[in-house]
């Protein structure tokens, strides 16, 4: 039986939560991977049993399954240099006066709730339901306080990049320790944006805080692709990192020359794009060398459904995806194929 194919809610956080678990049952998933924002899964009731029983009530009675949980929002506020684009993704408490540090302490705050609101939610799994095949996580961003600096003219000094590393430490080593005493894994999603958004970043952002044990990664092959960097490389470099993987397709080299991998400030499904998001299985990411990378490395969680595609029908993409990820994926063999051969073995 392969690994469990489960959907990230955050795209379909418009539809109510008890209302969409039917339909991400009918599309053909095992799970969820729950997103921490519309009325999905509310981290300020991180200690309300009630609540948390409930959020798995509606789980249980669709036959689904919950491995990880997502707070993507919260987490990018947490080192960003915060101006009007964060009010939109944020509550009135967290936003407060919109003063930026006061912004990046509560949001700081939210993502210990969420660590404390997966642990006390994945202790309370129903004994029908199967057992986690990895540690309590939760998926989301880092935000950067050094993104804008991306391409650097006027030149930016090594010491203003090496700053960024260092902001970046001193406020998620606090949050990363919470995230320990309550044994609970934080996978970042590396992602333009963020502290990490390729191989010699991840590096970096790894080395800035000392190689926590509680920091990992989210895989998610579709924001490395279009960038030019190896997204099986990924894998293999972090294999004791990948704490959660994103199955998430993408398409490059399919504009008409006009805007180039920086997006030229286009919309996303604009044809003139380089580079945009695809239903799984529509991109030209290579998702056998995925699966046979992750195979290598003994990765054995959910293969959790990211699905963006502005020219498809969700509905019909998502059905789709979930039939796409149960043919990709694959068991490994447990002999050796040529072993036959031995007469001992005959």
């Amino acid at each position: 039986m392969g690994r469990p194919v489960t959907i990230f809610t955050g795209q379909w956080a418009d539809i109510p939560f008890e209302k969409l678990a039917p339909m991400i049952k009918s599309m053909g998933y095992d799970g969820v991977e729950i997103a921490c924002w519309g009325d999905h899964f509310d981290v300020d009731k991180f200690d309300d049993e009630e609540y948390l029983k409930g959020r798995w009530a509606i789980l249980e009675k669709n036959g689904l399954n919950c491995f990880a949980i997502s707070n993507h929002l919260m987490g990018q506020c947490v080192c960003d240099n915060i101006d009007v684009r964060h009010k939109g993704i944020l509550s009135a408490e967290v936003w407060g006066d919109g003063e930026p540090e006061g912004v990046r302490r509560r949001a700081a705050e939210q993502m210990v709730k969420t660590a404390k609101a997966c642990a006390n939610f994945m202790k309370l799994r129903p004994a029908s339901m199967a057992k986690s095949p990895i540690e309590p996580t939760v998926n989301g961003f880092t935000g950067s306080s050094i993104w804008q600096w991306l391409y650097s003219f006027p030149p930016v000094p090594p010491s203003a990049i090496e700053e960024g590393y260092k902001d970046f430490a001193a406020r998620w080593t606090p949050i990363l320790d919470e995230f320990d005493k309550v044994g609970v894994n934080f996978a970042l999603e590396v992602h333009p944006t963020e502290i990490a958004f390729d191989i010699a970043s991840a590096e970096r952002a790894l080395s800035a805080i000392k190689g926590h044990k509680r920091f990992g990664f989210n895989y998610d092959p579709s924001h490395f692709g279009y960038q030019g960097v190896d997204y099986v490389k990924f894998i293999r470099k972090f294999a004791d990192r990948i704490y959660h993987v994103h199955v998430k397709d993408a398409w490059w080299g399919h504009g008409n020359g006009e805007a180039g991998v920086f997006g030229g400030h286009t919309e996303f499904t604009d044809p003139r794009r380089y580079w945009d998001f695809r239903s799984p299985g529509h991109g030209d990411v290579n998702f056998e060398e995925i699966i046979v990378a992750l195979n290598d490395i003994k990765y054995k969680g959910p293969l959790s459904v990211e699905w963006e595609d502005g020219r498809m029908d969700r509905v019909h993409g998502g059905t789709e995806a979930c039939a796409f990820t149960r043919k990709i994926d694959f068991p490994t063999s447990d002999v050796v194929f040529d072993s036959a051969f031995d007469k001992s073995n005959q």
